[in-house]
């Protein structure tokens, strides 16, 4: 691994990835990369994730494709210098920004969207200018080996290398010296990435997760909120960094909204989910077994069903479940959707901001005047009014948490934001050199610094 790092260090230091048409031409590469692998990417993540190839394009490969493309297409125009107005003290002077990439930078991914979380912040890496080792996750083996075969495809080794692996590598790689570390994952990984990154004052992104909110008002249309829920929290089967995590239902609808999720559950997924195509699996025994733990069967009131031989679990409903339930402990990451009722949109929003701040919430209702409370006094990383996770299918907004649910953010220019550092430049003039700001000090040169600095 230091190897590794030495090769990309030298690669950075000769200035091979600074030109801007050199940054095109490898998100070009990696863009015919990704293409003539675009069936071996289904095959993998229907191996690893049960994913349909439908939802395979629509949340990874074809999302990463619309990344890189927007990426590419503004790359020139962020990496250039950027003129600032200069204070009048510091006439005669030019002001500006200049862009530099950190050099060379580490991307651990998750197993959970496996394509898309690892490519997308590489995708900003390399239009920013860095060189980067990308660590896949080893729960998800046959997209890693995939992504892994393509990217050695796209790019030299010096550029961007892939080390695969579990804990043992990604100990060793966090035990370099890196320029910049961006990791997806939990929470408890995170603490011990940002650990491992403060011994060397290695600047970081943290992509978490938490238990993300969703508030049904009595005010909301809930045939369409149900129809939006069921789509966030069983995609992936729930295994999804901003699903609804757990709903908070006003008392004079929440009958009337878990009986359409139920509709709506049999509409998407059919009578018996464990047989629909459409429907994934759950990534392996362990999750699967913990999953099956935080079923409680007394407030089951839809699913439960499971077949251990192919790791599925049906969509999951429970009903009148309380704070101080185990499937309230933890974020659930999996398609168990606990429900909770509350008595007014005031205790909804006590109950969000007396917990550790989540990656997303998603408010229904059609009141403007409580969307606009939730907005300015819930703390949370991004989310919906009316929808669920749909806020992070855009290159034209950053996406991140806040607090426990992450630091920092990505996506568009925001990605190419992460993976740069701002240098602040001012370049004065010399035919001109005025004197106020040299010692002796004097009371006309302070008269004069003051009528600047006004």
């Amino acid at each position: 691994m230091r190897g590794i790092l030495e090769e990309q260090r030298a690669w950075f230091n000769e200035g091979n990835t600074l030109p801007v048409a050199a940054r095109l031409e490898a998100l070009d590469r990696l863009e015919r990369a990704i293409l003539r692998h675009e069936q071996d990417l289904y095959r993998a993540l229907k191996a690893d994730l049960g994913k349909s190839q439908m939802e395979a394009y629509m949340c990874e490969v074809g999302l990463t494709l619309s990344e890189l493309r927007y990426v590419r297409k503004h790359t020139r125009a962020w990496s250039r210098d950027r003129r600032v107005l200069t204070p009048l003290a510091q006439f005669p002077a030019k002001s500006f920004t200049v862009q530099e990439p950190y050099g060379v930078v580490l991307i651990l991914s998750p197993w959970n969207y496996p394509v898309l979380l690892t490519l997308e912040p590489l995708i900003g890496a390399l239009a920013a200018g860095n060189c980067c080792v990308v660590k896949p996750s080893a729960y998800s083996p046959a997209t890693s080996a995939v992504l892994a075969e393509l990217l050695r495809e796209a790019l030299p080794p010096e550029h961007v290398a892939v080390v695969e692996g579990g804990r043992q590598e990604n100990q060793g790689l966090l035990a370099q010296k890196f320029d910049y570390i961006f990791f997806t994952g939990s929470v408890s990984v995170g603490r011990e990435v940002m650990s491992k990154a403060a011994v060397h004052l290695t600047p970081v992104t943290l992509e978490l997760g938490g238990k993300s909110p969703c508030i049904i008002d009595e005010r909301a249309d809930l045939t369409l909120a149900a129809r939006r829920v069921v789509f966030g929290k069983y995609l992936n089967c729930g295994q999804t960094c901003v699903a609804p995590d757990y709903v908070l239902a006003h008392r004079k609808v929440k009958d009337a909204f878990v009986e359409k999720v139920r509709q709506e559950i049999v509409r998407m997924y059919g009578s018996h989910p464990l047989e629909s195509p459409d429907y994934g699996k759950i990534i392996n025994r362990k999750h699967f077994d913990r999953l099956l733990g935080l079923l409680d069967r007394e407030k089951l009131v839809f699913g439960g069903e499971s077949d251990p031989e192919t790791l599925r679990i049906a969509p999951s409903v429970l009903d009148g479940v309380t704070p101080e339930d185990p499937v309230m402990g933890e974020e659930i990451f999996g398609p168990i959707l606990p429900v909770l009722t509350v008595g007014s949109m005031e205790e909804a929003l006590a109950f969000v901001k007396a917990r550790p701040k989540p990656l997303a919430l998603y408010l229904f209702t059609a009141d403007k005047a409580l969307e606009r409370r939730f907005l300015e006094r819930a703390s949370f990383g991004g989310g919906c009014i009316n929808d669920t996770i749909i806020h992070l299918a855009t290159s034209r907004m950053g996406f991140g948490g806040v607090g426990e649910s992450g630091m920092g953010a990505y996506h568009g220019r925001k990605s190419f934001q992460t993976f740069s550092h701002e240098k602040s430049i001012v370049k004065k003039s010399t035919w001109l050199d005025l004197p106020m700001r040299y010692p002796p000090y004097t009371k006309q040169k302070e008269g004069m610094v003051r009528r600047f600095l006004k």
